[in-house]
């Protein structure tokens, strides 16, 4: 109510007017009702010397039993009355009550949808509890007249004292559970009573077991009541469906609680929640006493040790209230405008609370972007919404679970309409564009296969460690066909099986790359102590099988201890419920995510230390590019996933895992198999031995510029060092640039050695022909047995290499 009154002042909706406000507690009691709504009156008839009335209009009383009492009384003054949550038909009547209006729609709409709720599922024995007063008796007869047209009939009907005074209401309450232990066969039962009388109710009757696991359907006095309860759950009771008024949009209301202090100057209109807000400034015992009498007052929020006041009083919204009084505010402001629209209603004509009735009768005022107005009977049918109680823990219980709403059309126009389920559908474009792409991608993961099979034995294939490869193609498509799961409606089996298979074949994929990397650093490295430690760690079907197993472990625990259901998800559009895919556990999602990111961290890693080496062995430039590619897109992807709702949510997911997919398969196949396909002159071994040799020359002549300009400042020729890269005699082997230094030296006097101190053997001494150098023959590197052609004879030793 202060919310919504500040609202009108703060947007100036008045021009130089603003909107007071007096709240008066009717303690839910007629008769103090009455007194508190005597002294305004009073103070209206004292202040005739004022520009204007204390009091224009009330917004109020939430039960129809005191609405009935009051508007009588203020239509002495003519003074209009809005309720927020009195439904009783009766006040429809505008000859007895010419006064009163409301927010909400009358019980006969309530009574229609109930009765068409039991329809729907075929519920025709059923049961009725309701109360001795306006509400229910009224509430009654509706359902009564509404249920013969369906053939839908009462097996009992129970009729509880209004008041809870009353001293027949223990015996009522023995009664209405004798009627419903002893009607085993009725398994639905229609209430209509207040929420105290069904805590009664439900201590009692649960105390037997023929009086649990029954189907209530419970009214809108009740239907948002989870602390009846008490000491029960929601399996002993069986399940609640109910009929709740329309609500709205909360969040500016919920920013404002939590903007809520206690400094004198701000929100100076609510002293209500002073000494609330007081306790939470202070921090001290006396606030957890608060929060624990709170938690012991409602199972319906779900309150924390470390939860603020304000908080606390965010989770205890009820919308329909917020969204009833505003509509309230916002009729009574618009009223206003329109009267003083031609007229200074500030210091001259002050308006009457006649003028303020009849103005109500045809404003047309605004929220949320909808239009709304009252009808001839003062009413305005905002319609109802359908929930479903769902127990989330012990301790609570969520009632605001939307599963349909009723819209009223008109007077004589209702109908009850299930909520359209939405999802990312396949026929959707977006759906349409990310499966094509999929399929895309599966078709060139199966044709780069076929193309390695086809050159298997060819040196680009053998190089690129085949067999690895095809491992690597299956997580590929692995991956493509994980993407197809996060669409369509989703099933359990899909919401548990999309990010376990994603998660295992991505991980088989990295892994592989991981084993690539390790392979071509050990093919180049010279360091003898580093490879003889790198060979023993190169076990590569060993390496995946741990990789693997570390993510096996983390999607166990997921879907053991906490697996991915599917869920239904309220949106804006109230005639929709979303059908999605709740991992439940971000935790281990992340954990999942984490471990991937790791280990291609480490990847990225390995092959960024090989990425200059020779081109037609060198996988590491592509493997640190496609793992860039990931590094980028999974970043993007945190922020992005948090912000997205609504059903293109695992739509982002999709794109993230097809970028990356396409990433890896376009940075480590395309080049090979472009090689493969139309440069078959490089897919040689020729060709292959060639560029290890201008990577070598590379490398040593980089270390022989200086050499050679100190053989020209002795008189030598630099042609003398025209220098032939030596060829290995097995296959293909790299030179490392050492070799220039211990050939040189092999020619200066001293003895032959190898690049790594091992001595060789020099086998040809004669003076013409190549000369050859053997391994000693305890060396560890057979490998290193070099041969050179014959040069000029020089001053040095009658030879040069």
């Amino acid at each position: 109510m202060v919310h919504a009154v500040e609202e009108v002042n703060k947007r100036r909706e008045l021009g130089n007017l603003t909107l007071g406000l007096s709240i008066l507690d009717s303690c839910s009691d007629v008769t103090t009702a009455l007194n508190q709504t005597l002294l305004f009156m009073k103070r209206n008839l004292d202040g005739t010397d004022r520009p204007s009335p204390p009091v224009v209009a009330v917004v109020g009383e939430y039960y129809s039993e005191i609405s009935i009492a009051v508007t009588r009384q203020l239509n002495l003054e003519y003074i209009p009355q809005i309720s927020y949550g009195s439904t009783s038909g009766v006040l429809s009547d505008k000859t007895r009550f010419p006064s009163f209006m409301r927010t909400v729609p009358e019980d006969d709409h309530q009574a229609r949808a109930i009765v068409e709720i039991l329809e729907k599922h075929q519920w025709t024995w059923v049961g009725v509890v309701t109360t001795d007063g306006d509400y229910g008796r009224y509430a009654l007869e509706r359902l009564q007249q509404y249920a013969a047209e369906y053939n839908i009939c009462f097996a009992f009907t129970s009729i509880l004292p209004d008041v809870l005074g009353d001293s027949k209401l223990k015996d009522s309450i023995k009664a209405t559970v004798k009627s419903i232990t002893e009607n085993e066969k009725v398994k639905v039962i229609v209430s209509f009573a207040k929420p105290t009388h069904m805590m009664y109710l439900f201590n009692s009757l649960l105390k037997d077991p023929r009086g649990r696991e029954k189907i209530w359907v419970a009214s809108d006095n009740w239907s948002e009541s989870a602390n009846i309860l008490r000491k029960w759950t929601l399996s002993d009771v069986g399940t609640i469906f109910g009929t709740t008024l329309k609500s709205g949009n909360t969040t500016n209301f919920k920013q404002y609680l939590r903007n809520l202090d206690v400094k004198p100057d701000h929100h100076k209109n609510n002293p209500f929640l002073y000494e609330f807000l007081k306790e939470k400034q202070n921090a001290s015992s006396s606030l957890v006493k608060l929060r624990e009498k709170l938690d012991r007052a409602s199972r319906s929020v779900e309150l924390h040790s470390n939860d603020l006041a304000t908080e606390i009083l965010v989770k205890r919204i009820y919308p329909y209230a917020v969204f009833s009084v505003e509509l309230a505010v916002r009729a009574i402001a618009q009223a206003i405008a329109d009267l003083c629209v031609n007229r200074d209603c500030k210091t001259k004509e002050r308006l009457r609370p006649l003028e303020v009735r009849e103005a109500l009768k045809k404003a047309t005022f605004h929220l949320d972007g909808q239009n709304y107005r009252f009808d001839n009977r003062g009413d305005l049918n905002s319609g109802y919404d359908i929930i479903l109680w769902r127990q989330k823990s012990p301790t609570y219980v969520d009632v605001h679970y939307i599963v349909a709403n009723y819209d009223i059309q008109n007077q004589r126009s209702d109908m009850c309409y299930p909520k359209q389920i939405v999802y990312l559908r396949w026929n959707d474009t977006y759906e349409i564009v990310l499966l094509t792409l999929t399929a895309l991608g599966t078709l060139l993961t199966l044709i780069v296969g076929i193309i390695f099979f086809a050159r298997w034995n060819t040196p680009v294939v053998r190089a690129s460690v085949g067999s690895i490869c095809i491992i690597l193609l299956f997580s590929l498509l692995s991956t493509f066909v994980s993407v197809i799961l996060f669409g369509g409606n989703p099933k359990l089996w899909q919401c548990q099986a999309r990010q376990v298979l994603f998660g295992l074949s991505f991980t088989l994929c990295v892994s592989c790359i991981l084993v690539k990397s390790f392979k071509i650093i050990l093919a180049f490295e010279f360091d003898p102590s580093t490879k003889r430690v790198l060979k023993k760690l190169y076990q590569p079907y060993i390496i995946i099988a741990v990789c693997m197993l570390g993510q096996v472990l983390i999607c166990a625990l997921w879907l053991t201890l906490k697996s991915p259901v599917p869920e239904w998800v309220s949106v804006n559009n109230k005639k929709e419920r979303l059908r999605s895919c709740n991992e439940r556990s971000f935790p281990a999602f992340g954990a999942m995510l984490g471990y991937i990111g790791i280990l291609a961290v480490i990847c990225f890693g390995v092959a960024f230390k090989g990425r200059n080496l020779p081109h037609s062995y060198n996988d590491a430039k592509f493997i640190t590019f496609g793992m860039l590619i990931y590094f980028i897109c999974w970043i993007i992807f945190g922020p992005v996933y948090a912000h997205v709702k609504g059903i293109y949510h695992p739509a982002v997911e999709m794109v993230v895992i097809l970028l990356s997919a396409y990433g890896i398969l376009f940075c480590q196949f395309f080049t090979k198999c472009y090689v493969i396909l139309f440069k078959k002159e490089a897919n040689t071994e020729s060709a292959f031995r060639q560029e290890v040799r201008n990577y070598s020359l590379g490398d040593i002549n980089d270390l022989s510029c200086g050499f050679s300009s100190s053989f020209s400042s002795e008189g030598i020729q630099n042609r003398a060092l025209d220098v032939t890269l030596p060829m290995c005699v097995q296959c293909v082997v790299t030179v490392h640039a050492s070799l220039w230094d211990a050939l040189i030296s092999a020619h200066c006097g001293s003895a032959p050695s190898c690049p790594c101190g091992w001595p060789l053997i020099e086998t040809n001494q004669a003076g013409d022909g190549p000369i050859a150098v053997t391994p000693h023959p305890s060396h560890p590197r057979p490998n290193h047995l070099l041969i050179g052609p014959r040069r000029a004879p020089s001053r040095w030793h009658g030879r040069l290499i």
